[in-house]
């Protein structure tokens, strides 16, 4: 497995997700396909009627090969939003799954593989009952683990979760409510997503705070 990180900050202008791999040319066009697709759910899902202002850079850490591919786009999210709303994730999980626009996470290819491998790593360092897999629901028809993957699930040491939206994964891996808007359009309080979209309005009101008072992308008053 590899180890993705995310970093935000405002932003000045349009919001902009920026793809280590691709400006370094080691990202296919598939892969950076889906890092695009991640700012159309940000920018979907929060402060819809507010020009975001969001920098925010990805990476495959210690990774020095070419990446192509968009089954890692639903950790890339992930990895995002945590960053967003300053929650850390579980270490103990592995993620694969592609995602879309809005939010819906899609099947991928070598799911037993990936499991498999993932489950071997733990093995080796020790297992938990804390460990685990998130892989596309789309995928469970798909599986057809090794015994030894079978027996550790049955007794409660290794987990795989099937995930159908990103809310579910954000669950699992940061350990409390995604959220959901009421009827007042806002998310409740102190959910994963209230704090995303909280961190979001103070970047745009910082931006917008910096415009009027003629302050540059570098901090420095225009003349």
């Amino acid at each position: 497995p590899s180890r993705i990180t995310a970093r935000v900050r405002m932003g000045l202008g349009a919001s902009r997700v920026v793809d280590i791999e691709r400006e370094v040319h080691l990202g296919g066009p598939i892969h950076s396909k889906g890092v695009l697709i991640l700012s159309g759910y940000i920018s979907g899902r929060f402060l819809p009627a507010v020009p975001l202002s969001m920098s925010a850079s990805i990476v495959f850490e210690q990774s020095y090969g070419g990446v192509d591919g968009d089954s890692a786009s639903s950790a890339e999210l992930y990895a995002l939003i945590s960053a967003l709303a300053e929650a850390p994730i579980s270490q103990g999980f592995a993620v694969t799954g592609s995602v879309n626009q809005l939010g819906e996470v899609q099947a991928i290819g070598g799911v037993n593989d990936k499991i498999e491998g993932f489950f071997d790593i733990c093995m080796r360092r020790g297992l938990t009952g804390d460990q685990g897999v998130l892989i596309p629901a789309a995928n469970v028809k798909h599986l057809m683990l090794r015994q030894d993957v079978v027996d550790a699930v049955e007794r409660g040491m290794f987990a795989i979760y099937p995930v159908e939206h990103i809310e579910e994964g954000v669950e699992l891996l940061m350990g409390a409510p995604a959220g959901k808007r009421g009827e007042d359009g806002r998310f409740p309080k102190g959910t994963i997503f209230a704090r995303t979209e909280e961190r979001l309005a103070a970047f745009a009101e910082n931006q917008r705070r910096f415009a009027s008072e003629g302050i540059d992308g570098n901090g420095d008053r225009k003349s």
